[in-house]
């Protein structure tokens, strides 16, 4: 499927950040694993969907965000400020997380651009918490945040199962529309009439499939149903983060090739959206 030569080309950029998780450190090397896996020769570079990512015009590595060492206020700012001048620019960004807090600024980021902002959120847990450990800005806290804000007009969750009193209180309030891994049989009907942007935690899947993740989660949802929520979901998908992955629990970097199986297909996802 050829594009537009004058299409801006992807930016992937790594958010190399995981000082707001809270029960292990590692994320922060995700990034780098995730690039390796991508160009691994034990796959190619072609999306389920026809687009040969090997061409230079698709796509460009935009590095890391030096995030080492920043206060967090700082991080975010930068993670902020990176983001917004990309999409400036032009270019859909493609995020690789660090801990889901760094889905807070760029989301907003994400949101100050896209006016009527929808989330299409994969993940395990909710991510609602007012607070977590006296972090507001926990990797727990990201989507409190996010709809404290007024910019986004709707948070819609698959794949959660780790609902506590706190957090069901946190999704009313918030008006979130949340699909249980105990009931998915609405996920095939998920229409959103505006831009969406995709958070993916990869705990959201069975650690069966990937199990190089901090908090494991029994019960999740295969490789393939994320892989056919990311083809067909209707709406149009203009941003995107996967986050979450922690090499140091990854035996054969089998949860990184996954990362890089979703990298793949949400380009190609991302590529197919524009107008």
């Amino acid at each position: 499927m050829p594009i537009e030569s004058q299409e801006s080309p992807i930016q992937l950029l790594g958010l190399p950040q995981d000082n707001n998780a809270s029960y292990l450190s590692g994320p922060s090397m995700a990034p780098a694993r995730i690039r390796e896996a991508f160009f691994c020769d034990s796959a190619n570079l072609w999306t389920e969907t026809g687009f040969d990512l090997s061409d230079q015009k698709l796509w460009q590595d935009a590095g890391d965000v030096a995030l080492y060492g920043k206060a967090r206020s700082d991080a975010f700012e930068l993670i902020h400020s990176t983001i917004t001048k990309l999409i400036k620019s032009g270019h859909q960004v493609l995020s690789l997380g660090g801990d889901h807090s760094v889905s807070f600024p760029a989301i907003s980021a994400h949101a100050e651009n896209h006016e009527g902002l929808s989330i299409l959120h994969i993940d395990a847990h909710p991510d609602l918490y007012d607070d977590m450990q006296g972090n507001p800005h926990s990797h727990a806290s990201p989507f409190a945040r996010l709809m404290e804000s007024g910019r986004i007009d709707r948070l819609v969750q698959v794949g959660i199962r780790t609902l506590n009193g706190h957090q069901r209180e946190q999704a009313a309030r918030f008006g979130v529309e949340i699909h249980e891994m105990r009931d998915l049989s609405g996920v095939a009907s998920i229409r959103f009439d505006g831009p969406v942007y995709l958070s993916l935690d990869i705990d959201a899947l069975d650690p069966a499939f990937a199990p190089g993740v901090s908090h494991y989660e029994p019960g999740g949802l295969s490789t393939r149903a994320v892989l056919d929520i990311i083809h067909n979901f209707d709406g149009q998908l203009i941003g995107a983060d996967i986050v979450e992955l922690n090499p140091h629990r990854d035996p054969g970097n089998i949860t990184a090739m996954v990362a890089a199986k979703f990298t793949k297909e949400i380009m190609g996802r991302l590529l197919m959206d524009r107008k």
